[in-house]
């Protein structure tokens, strides 16, 4: 696996995730030193997700309009760089929630842009594509770990000197490190016309649909756990270092579901639907049970729980969602599951959990178990179609 483009692409996760491991758990942490409300941090958090509506499936028409997929990848890597530094460098509300939308919109259609490219590859070279985006999910890990440590010795800032550094190098690996791989394999690009008319045939798919809204809705279900968890933690007497090992704990055992149980699960042919309703029962009972406040060491076994409401989740979705799409919509199809995720539901469920955790603290974490609900009817309503497509 390691002579082929493995190393490569999981070396573009190591960068992106080890971004997001910073953006994530500790955002709300440098916007509340900014001092920022939760309704704020919320609503700043949720504008770029909601924007993904539009942003997603404009981006992803733009990046197949190139003829090499590694030429977007890096471009959107210089737009995070502009947006994060500009955010960090105005006090203004209104501006910097502007300037981070640039950053965050740029940051977020990497993932299926890199999604693509990496499946596309780990089939023709046979290598799990699981393996090089656990890489991703370690440096997720690592990024927790030591942003927590950093921030026991040195002032908030240093989340967003994190960020846009990590940025900048992500735009230059991309350019000079990902392979060349072309977006259309017999060369011939398609007209933009004819990518928005695949958006169309997508939107129009009723299985298709649903499915993305199920997968969706279990993913929008971290809206409260991402936004609010460190700030949640930190009024328990959870201190910030805590914070990035119980983060890094949640991601280390989600690696080890990637690296082991997801090849497992190959060979076995256990399928990709019930692996996503594992998710979706995963998470029903994780934010159940983090409504109530639980002590300390009982946020471990709930960390853990990460491997099965994300990971299982993701990877169960990323196989559905390209059994159900043509392969010339490949990437319209991930790009729209990941505005359905990463975008509306996740934006809203974002912008809730601000006014859900002034109002009621932890106990929002009962929105989020609801949500979960929510998507498993979706998905459950279009099972059969789904695992037919499946094969």
């Amino acid at each position: 696996m390691w002579m082929s483009s493995a190393p490569r692409t999981a070396l573009q996760y190591i960068l992106l995730f080890g971004t997001s491991g910073v953006t994530l758990p500790f955002a709300g942490l440098w916007f509340r030193s900014q001092g920022m409300s939760g309704a704020e941090i919320g609503a700043l958090l949720a504008l770029p997700m909601f924007g993904r509506i539009v942003s997603g499936p404009l981006l992803a028409v733009w990046a197949d309009g190139f003829r090499l997929r590694r030429t977007a990848i890096a471009l959107l890597g210089l737009a995070m760089v502009v947006g994060y530094g500009a955010a960090g460098l105005v006090d203004n509300f209104y501006v910097r929630a502007l300037c981070w939308f640039v950053g965050a919109t740029a940051a977020a259609a990497l993932i299926p842009l890199s999604d693509v490219l990496t499946l596309r590859l780990s089939r023709r070279e046979n290598y799990p594509f699981s393996l090089p985006r656990g890489c991703g999910s370690l440096a997720f890990v690592v990024a927790n770990i030591g942003m927590g440590a950093l921030l026991t010795m040195m002032p908030a800032d240093i989340i967003i000197v994190w960020i846009v550094s990590s940025s900048a190098l992500i735009a230059l690996t991309a350019w000079l490190c990902l392979p060349a791989e072309p977006v259309q394999l017999d060369g011939v690009q398609i007209s933009k016309l004819a990518r928005f008319q695949g958006l169309g045939r997508l939107a129009k798919n009723r299985t298709f649909v649903c499915a993305i809204l199920g997968i969706g809705a279990v993913q929008a279900a971290h809206g409260f756990y991402y936004g609010f968890s460190a700030i949640a933690w930190k009024a328990q007497g959870i201190s910030e270092s805590m914070t990035g090992l119980l983060w890094a704990f949640a991601v280390a055992v989600e690696i080890g579901f990637m690296w082991v149980v997801e090849p497992w699960r190959k060979r076995k042919g256990f399928g990709a639907f019930p692996l996503l309703m594992v998710g979706v029962t995963a998470a029903v009972i994780r934010w159940l049970f983090m409504a109530l406040e639980p002590s300390f060491w009982w946020l471990w076994p709930l960390q853990a729980m990460h491997a099965l409401t994300f990971a299982a989740t993701y990877l169960a979705g990323v196989e559905i969602v390209e059994a159900l799409s043509p392969p010339q919509d490949h990437t319209a199809a991930q790009t729209l599951s990941s505005v359905v995720a990463a975008g509306f539901l996740i934006g809203l469920a974002t912008a809730v959990s601000g006014q859900l955790y002034d109002a009621y603290g932890a106990q929002g974490y009962m929105a989020m178990a609801v949500l979960a609900v929510l998507g498993g009817v979706f998905a459950v309503s279009v099972r059969r179609p789904i695992i037919s497509s499946l094969g």
